[in-house]
């Protein structure tokens, strides 16, 4: 369905006419402003959006208004906006399609002729169109297009709607049967301007409003994925946006037709469109009321009393009038907040600098806060003061001591920039402190502009390179593009045994992150930490020990953990706790590798509250994924889409790479949401890992894709994804299997493609290294592979056996998704072995489990028969692989067909197919499609 405008402020509304839920197919039908089809996507009001609604299966659409159809409103189009001398030219647009079909050929002689009138496909006499006939024939048409089965009629732009138009609809509505639906899209016109007939088609309580709420910023990510726009950008998009498509597009072009590419910690580009759009929105409002905005825009916690004693005397008022406009919305306490980050720049923007140092120096005389005051103060004017930068330096040290560290970072720059140039080494000095708190609070752009400033200047080796390390520490998982800044960050380090070994850590992590190269990380990380306790410095030492084990592990040195404790020791030496955490996190990740995981939900809930008060974004994000991961393995599946998505939200805010989170969101909502939207999540974030050069988040996103294909079926699909990871972790030359648990799923992937020798191959490969690093679980997911192994090959028996035992290992260890997961593997065995009854059992049995787990799609899977199994026994005798095959080939597709259908080569289909006839005793494609009917 077409959305609404965006160019209207207030709440957009759909109403809808509720109609038959057994519909199998319809007719859809749309009426409306022909500008809105226009549209590459939904749109709507600032704070707002469109909604498509889908009732029921539509079928043939007949779609009105296309583009550079004749009638725009500016040009009267609609009557009731510049009456058009022809009549309801807007319902011309609905009915125009159904004019070629037979349904207007049935019309009586004069309903007829009134419908080809009005859709200009007859000349229109003096006289006009009969109004009666006209009225009837428009009734008859949805009538008949509804004998043939639901229909559906969208109206798109009611507020457009001219009064002619609306009054034929009515008509033609009141004498509509039940079978056809009805939606209606109304975006109601900015406060203050003049409704000039009445549109509506029904009463109210004929109908069902539902207000079309903004999207999320995920949402947003997901609409930047799907155009194409860099989704790292989602969270800073999403504030300025409001929520608005429309909005974060405009937004979202102006950063693709930037001139150079725009990077994660720059500004975001608001010109152009994204402007140009925001001043449309803004221009709903008097003058009065954008002045009162203005300081509004200039707050840090703007409200109505704050702004009126600030000297706007009609704030309440004013405000009132703009929260009408949809541009701002008011708390009861009478907190303002726009509904798009987009207006209040843009308002800042557009002011000249005498009203925007009016503003401030207003609002400086009235708050309550000294920290406020101090900020107001600075912006008021633009001659640097050595005491006043001293004031805002000291203000920034009370916002980081409340927690506040956005606005520390905030105000250090400021102290910096309102340092006298005559003091030039006292702003050095508060260029380098801004860009490390920036750093602290995840705020990448405003590093990036402290950096940029001091590199400007004259400023010693030293100060450079921290500059440059805050900068990288912003640059969370898109370490590509930023060579040249390791190279000056090595070359400006020499000789400065403390700084070199911060360089080399941050090298560590580089290797690894955006290289793949593990033996060199860990190398860069044990150079580091050797260099940090030269000098006395516990807290990098501690940092790179953590990176250091990190690789130790992946690469199965045996003394990964002891490293670890070390590391741990160092940092939790460091008062008060919860300031540095990576080898409390990593321990807590590592637990999660073992399956020790009640301990380590524990410890997370213990670290959390401390991390959330003290720490750095980035660990906060860490932990709720790490719980998240772990509530996935152990059962608690609400509980980790809650958590996982706690974890996208504050990535978002905070402008890093939504990879990691989206990653997590596929393992929380394999686990117990919905397998569709876990598909969903890891292929975003297989492609935001691309772009962030992220070599570690690809393999681990690609795992979690390949792994909801087969369990969906989509073997082909699994297989190559699967391959994929199995690639890039030998390239990585990563050795633990239990930190990414592709072997079995590979394996299972390969013996459903008949590649059973290679799946064995595989899993002898695994086997030794797990028993040698003592990886049970891992042991435990490659028996249930090799089960499916053994009864491929038909030895059913020893395959129901082992999953049997693998099943309650399984239970043991606390991992009820991987219980239930054998008991359903053990279900398909016994089917084989035509245990009907012990295969019920055991899907029983996992789907008791997975609802104890709150696993829905786990649960709706073990709910499942395979089809043909129960009616057709000798299926039982056919793998997986065959069973696909055997029904392509039955419903009629040839050797070449199938074979691109599974992705095999036309010899192993002529294989496998040979294999089918033999088990089923049939001899051509006709009995192949018999026996498969029963």
């Amino acid at each position: 369905m077409p959305a609404p405008r965006a160019d209207v402020a207030p709440d957009g509304e759909v109403a809808r006419r509720p109609a038959p839920a057994d519909s199998p197919t319809s007719d859809t039908t749309y009426a409306g402003h022909p500008e809105h089809h226009e549209q590459s996507g939904p749109t709507g009001p600032v704070g707002h959006s469109g909604h498509t609604s889908h009732p029921g299966h539509a079928g043939h659409a007949g779609h009105a208004g296309h583009p550079g159809h004749p009638g725009h409103p500016g040009q009267g189009a609609f009557p009731g906006h510049g009456a058009h001398p022809e009549g309801p030219d807007g319902f011309r647009t609905a009915v125009g399609p159904v004019t070629a079909s037979g349904v207007f050929d049935g019309l009586p002689g004069p309903q007829r002729t009134a419908v080809a009138m009005l859709c200009r496909e007859a000349p229109l006499y003096d006289g006009g169109w009969d109004p009666i006939a006209l009225r009837l024939g428009i009734a008859q048409i949805l009538r008949a297009l509804t004998a043939r089965g639901p229909a559906l009629l969208v109206v798109d732009g009611v507020q457009h709607i001219d009064a002619d138009s609306a009054d034929l609809l009515r008509f033609a509505l009141h004498l509509a049967p039940p079978a056809l639906r009805v939606i209606a899209v109304e975006t109601p016109e900015a406060y203050g301007a003049e409704d000039g007939h009445d549109a509506r088609l029904w009463v109210p309580s004929e109908a069902d409003i539902l207000l079309v709420p903004p999207l999320h910023a995920d949402e947003i990510a997901e609409l930047l994925f799907h155009h194409r726009l860099p989704s790292r950008m989602a969270g800073r998009i999403h504030k300025a946006s409001g929520g608005n498509p429309r909005l974060a597009l405009a937004v979202g072009r102006s950063l693709a037709d930037a001139r150079t590419p725009v990077h994660h910690a720059d500004a975001l580009t608001l010109s152009g469109r994204a402007r140009d759009l925001a001043r449309q929105l803004l221009g709903a409002a008097p003058p009065d009321v954008r002045q009162t905005l203005l300081l509004a825009a200039l707050a840090l916690r703007p409200t109505a009393a704050l702004i009126r004693r600030a000297g706007r005397p009609n704030a309440e008022a004013d405000l009132a009038a703009a929260e009408r406009a949809d541009l701002v919305s008011l708390a009861e306490d009478g907190t303002v907040a726009f509904t798009a980050g987009l207006l209040p720049s843009t308002l800042v923007h557009d002011a000249c600098w005498a009203e925007r140092s009016a503003g401030h120096a207003a609002l400086a005389r009235v708050v309550d806060d000294s920290v406020e005051a101090v900020r107001h103060r600075a912006l008021a004017t633009d001659i640097p003061d050595e005491s006043l930068a001293a004031e805002v330096a000291n203000a920034a040290d009370l916002a980081r001591r409340r927690g506040n560290s956005a606005l520390a970072a905030e105000l250090a720059l400021l102290a910096a920039e309102s340092t006298p140039v005559r003091n030039a080494t006292q702003r050095i000095t508060r260029l380098v402190d801004a860009a490390e708190e920036a750093a602290r609070a995840a705020r990448a752009d405003l590093a990036m502009r402290a950096a940029t400033d001091l590199l400007a200047r004259d400023a010693a080796p030293s100060d450079r390179v921290r500059a440059r390390l805050a900068v990288l520490d912003t640059a969370g998982q898109g370490l590509t593009g930023l060579d040249e800044m390791y190279v000056h960050s090595m070359e400006d380090s020499e000789g400065d045994t403390a700084l070199r070994a911060g360089v080399l850590l941050r090298l560590a992590v580089k290797y690894v992150l955006a290289d793949g190269d593990p033996l060199r990380s860990r190398a860069a990380a044990v150079e580091s930490a050797a260099l940090a306790a030269s000098v006395g410095d516990p807290r990098t030492a501690a940092q790179a020990l953590t990176v250091q084990a990190r690789m130790d592990r992946a690469l199965g040195a045996s003394d990964a953990e002891s490293v670890l404790a070390q590391a741990r020791g160092l940092e939790m030496a460091e008062r008060p706790l919860g300031i540095r955490n990576a080898a409390q996190i990593l321990t807590l990740r590592h637990a999660l590798f073992d399956d020790r995981l009640i301990d380590a939900r524990d410890q997370v809930n213990a670290l959390l509250p401390l991390v959330q008060r003290r720490g750095s974004v980035e660990d906060t994000i860490e932990l709720f994924s790490t719980l998240a991961a772990i509530e996935s393995r152990i059962g608690a599946c609400p509980a980790a889409l809650v958590h996982a998505g706690q974890s996208l939200a504050l990535t978002l805010e905070a402008g890093l790479s939504p990879g990691p989170a989206w990653y997590t969101l596929a393992l929380a909502e394999t686990a117990g949401g919905s397998f569709a939207r876990a598909a969903s999540y890891a292929r975003r974030s297989v492609q935001a890992s691309e772009e962030e050069g992220d070599r570690v988040f690809l393999s681990r996103s690609l795992y979690a894709l390949g792994r909801v294909q087969l369990i969906n079926g989509d073997v082909a699909s699994a297989l190559e994804t699967l391959r994929r990871v199995q690639a890039n972790e030998r390239a990585q030359s990563t050795v633990d299997p239990s930190m990414l648990r592709w072997h079995e799923e590979l394996a299972e992937a390969l013996l459903a493609n008949d590649a059973a020798q290679e799946a064995v191959e595989l899993l002898d490969e695994v086997r030794p290294v797990a028993e040698e690093l003592r990886r049970t679980t891992v042991l435990l997911g490659c028996d249930r592979a090799y089960a499916l192994y053994l009864a491929g090959c038909g030895r059913t028996d020893e395959a129901a056996e082992l999953l049997t035992r693998t099943a309650e290992r399984f239970a043991a260890a606390g991992l009820p998704l991987e219980h239930g997961r054998a008991l359903v593997s053990l279900a398909r065995v016994e089917r084989r072995r035509r245990r009907r009854s012990a295969a019920q059992s055991a899907l029983h049995s996992a789907a008791t489990v997975f609802e104890r787990a709150g696993a829905a799609p786990w649960l709706a899977l073990a709910s499942e028969t395979p089809a043909g199994e129960d009616s057709l026994p000798a299926l039982s005798s056919l793998t997986d692989a065959e069973l696909r095959l055997a029904h392509l080939v039955g419903q009629g597709a040839s050797n070449q067909e199938a074979a691109a259908k599974l992705y095999l080569s036309v010899k192993t289909v002529e294989a496998r197919l040979t294999r089918i006839y033999q088990k089923l005793d049939v001899r051509s494609r006709a009995q192949l499609a018999t026996a498969l009917r029963g």
